[in-house]
């Protein structure tokens, strides 16, 4: 079995130092955490009473392959979906051909992610696998001429993906792109009490938001992730406690732009991550997201406090995009050049 953090996410905020302790040199640090050892069948020919033939269409005991591009965002919802799938009796495999059934995660970020993700397409299809499409490209663009007449679920609607599965596997084409509303306002997301299957057991990430509040002319993600919308801090804080109790010795706060956090809901960034770092215990460590220059400015001086914390990593990932404050304003980027040195500087002074 390989070793757990061998598993690497395709994202800058995944950078870690040469100084910085990994996940598995914390885990024996963590007290009370116990492996669970899987017993194999010496006997592997031997199909056992509740293994139904491998071409049934009962729904709920097929294989299923995921695949997930993008960021850490992307990733939790990845490992949500599965976390489901898993709970409902599905398998979940890392073999994608003998798997029953395509999850196809997708990213609109840039470009060869998402032809990746249309390659990956045409092989499920290519091989009569059943497919069913997630992530940004198909909630952003659902009428491209690829995804027609297959099966998709929505950034927003990853907590009924057992449904969407049991229907493609039967036959059917379902597609749920809605947005999760409240009393008409919208909220942030899928629970964050989902069963999950993380691809990393020692990292949990957390979504703390998802959309954001700019308007940048070349984002597609906006169309997918739409705008702000905050969990509240105490569904946060939970999720942080469960996620230790079960072993877990890293969180990695993830959002579209973490420093917007809270925003829509009348809090901030810095007093969600005071609550959190209350919940830290021995040997675990928080990270921190991307967020943009304009909305860490007025936090300056408590988001140096934290990332001082002896559990939070003195990590922080700023976009530069570009050192041309005309490119920035027709990016619709609402920083200049001089805030962005104004945010680095001070927190490396500090």
């Amino acid at each position: 079995m390989p070793a757990a953090c061998e598993s690497v996410l395709e994202d800058i905020e995944d950078i870690v130092s040469a100084e910085d302790l990994k996940p598995h040199d914390r885990q024996f640090v963590r007290r009370n955490v116990f492996p669970k050892v899987r017993k194999r069948n010496s006997q592997k020919n031997i199909q056992t009473d509740d293994e139904p033939p491998s071409d049934s269409i009962i729904p709920g005991v097929q294989k299923i392959w995921i695949r997930t591009w993008g960021c850490s965002h992307n990733n939790s919802d990845g490992e949500y979906m599965a976390g489901q799938l898993a709970a409902y009796g599905y398998k979940i495999t890392d073999n994608s051909a003998e798997a029953d059934l395509w999850l196809l995660n997708s990213c609109t970020v840039k470009n060869p992610a998402e032809d990746h993700f249309r390659n990956s397409i045409k092989k499920a299809q290519e091989g009569k696998k059943k497919v069913v499409l997630a992530g940004c490209v198909p909630q952003a663009q659902p009428r491209q001429e690829y995804l027609k007449g297959l099966s998709i679920i929505g950034v927003q609607q990853i907590d009924r993906v057992v449904e969407v599965v049991e229907e493609t596997i039967k036959g059917h084409s379902v597609r749920l792109l809605g947005q999760k509303k409240n009393n008409g306002k919208r909220l942030g997301g899928a629970r964050l009490d989902l069963p999950k299957i993380r691809k990393n057991p020692l990292i949990e990430i957390i979504s703390i938001n998802t959309g954001c509040l700019n308007a940048c002319t070349y984002c597609k993600t906006k169309h997918a992730r739409g705008d702000l919308a905050s969990y509240p801090i105490e569904e946060l804080v939970d999720r942080a406690k469960q996620s230790f109790q079960e072993g877990v010795c890293e969180i990695w706060l993830t959002s579209e732009d973490t420093g917007a956090y809270g925003r829509d809901i009348g809090t901030d960034l810095p007093t969600l991550l005071w609550k959190l770092v209350e919940v830290i215990p021995e040997g675990a460590m928080l990270r921190l997201g991307m967020t943009n220059p304009p909305y860490i400015l007025e936090h300056l001086e408590e988001m140096a406090k934290i990332l001082n914390h002896p559990r939070v990593y003195a990590f922080l990932h700023i976009p530069v995009q570009s050192a041309s404050d005309s490119v920035l304003m027709d990016m619709k980027r609402e920083y200049c050049v001089a805030d962005f040195k104004q945010v680095v500087d001070f927190l490396k002074e500090k």
